[in-house]
């Protein structure tokens, strides 16, 4: 627990009630924050990393689920940041703590985050045995798991499956819910860095399926 007590205290340092209440605001949600912002964030978790790290898969799975249960907002992205960091354990019985985190979290900020740079890497690096996964995860019953599919396609590039994003894609087309629309665009959107014709052609064949959200942002730096 000396991380969780370091963390709390260092964070505790530099609370700020004002800061606080917006960032709930912004995030629309009761979940409480200490009202401390990225670069201070930051430097709180450098300093832990230097003092407690994280060098077993043990360590890891502790580390992230301790500072994951705790109450605060900064708390918790402490949890995805030594995820991240601690990248030689981005393997794959990693997995279900990373479903853990999307379910629990619930909201974009956490999801986006596990989503593309913990599931991503997961996919990219061991794609026989996750691409069937995420055929399950992208019909999944728990909508942030279905955004998570999508987007554990988004900093793929040029190692993109194309014809698996494409298909993913059309298969949550007609999903009315937001997030799910905005992760469609937002993933083609990404792609079409790499493989602007490729998108291009998609996205004009499959014109009808498309939410007006969807294609805004699928085409947004596309010449069509």
């Amino acid at each position: 627990m000396e991380r969780i007590e370091f963390v709390r205290r260092e964070l505790g340092k530099v609370a700020n009630a004002e800061n606080a209440k917006a960032m709930a605001a912004y995030m629309k949600t009761d979940m409480p924050f200490f009202g401390v912002k990225r670069p201070e964030r930051d430097s709180i978790f450098k300093e832990m990393t230097r003092r407690y790290p994280v060098e077993t898969r043990r360590e890891y799975d502790k580390a992230v689920k301790e500072l994951w249960s705790q109450p605060h907002r900064e708390e918790k992205y402490l949890a995805i940041a030594v995820a991240r960091k601690a990248s030689d354990f981005i393997t794959p019985p990693s997995l279900p703590l990373y479903r853990k985190l999307i379910v629990e979290g619930s909201w974009w900020d956490f999801v986006d985050d596990v989503a593309a740079n913990l599931v991503g890497p997961l996919l990219l690096d061991h794609r026989p045995r996750f691409a069937p996964v995420m055929e399950r995860w992208i019909d999944d019953r728990d909508m942030w798991i279905r955004r998570s599919a999508l987007l554990a396609h988004l900093k793929h590039k040029a190692a993109t499956d194309e014809e698996t994003l494409f298909d993913h894609c059309l298969r949550r087309a007609a999903e009315p819910e937001f997030f799910i629309r905005k992760a469609i665009g937002w993933v083609l959107r990404e792609y079409a860095k790499t493989a602007p014709e490729a998108v291009a052609e998609f996205v004009l064949a499959n014109r009808d399926v498309w939410s007006g959200l969807t294609f805004r942002e699928a085409t947004k730096h596309l010449s069509l």
